[in-house]
């Protein structure tokens, strides 16, 4: 695995893991893999059942192995690309998601995984997931703002944010949502 591929957050966890719990990265991969569990969320479990981590922790261990984190594969595959296959109309979407995103600052890390991309700060504000071939998710992360009009609680959609926001329609894209995202961003500085 290339550190030029990983992140510095990462590359950090990743340091934080070995050192805590005395093993390298490659072991806890192994463990993963012939844990006999294939879903994420059971292996996320298992981790922190069977061996005391975090959830944050257990979380990148089982995206390693699972080849599903952002420098998978020395980062060959295009994952945008491979997320929007075949769902055009939303490819665009997210183009004019990120063009208003990126307006807020030079500080956002855009960090696409297997299934969608995670935009981070100091630390993870939003993820734009392509989840049907019709219907995209935004997931924010927004603490002490209590979800109102469109904007829903994550709940267990994805336990890494607090706020889901579901866009159906290219229209949805507007002021409306990108303060919603901006927010999200104030609070990940």
């Amino acid at each position: 695995m290339s550190s030029q591929t990983i992140d510095k957050a990462v590359q950090t966890q990743i340091a934080n893991i070995e050192k805590h719990s005395g093993k390298k990265i490659k072991d806890w991969i192994t463990i993963v893999n012939k844990s006999g569990f294939e879903k994420h969320g059971e292996l996320v479990k298992f981790l922190k059942e069977k061996h005391g981590f975090t959830y944050g922790n257990a979380n990148i261990v089982v995206h390693f192995a699972k080849q599903s984190h952002a420098g998978a594969v020395e980062n060959e595959t295009d994952w945008i690309a491979e997320q929007y296959k075949g769902k055009d109309d939303m490819k665009e979407w997210y183009d004019k998601l990120m063009e208003a995103i990126k307006a807020f600052g030079k500080d956002i890390e855009v960090a696409p995984k297997k299934t969608y991309v995670s935009l981070r700060r100091k630390k993870q504000f939003a993820i734009i997931q392509p989840s049907t071939k019709t219907r995209m998710d935004i997931g924010l992360n927004i603490k002490g703002v209590a979800p109102s009009g469109n904007v829903e609680a994550a709940g267990s959609w994805n336990t890494m944010c607090t706020h889901r926001i579901k866009i159906e329609q290219e229209k949805a894209i507007g002021k409306e949502l990108i303060s919603w995202i901006k927010r999200s961003y104030d609070q990940a500085g």
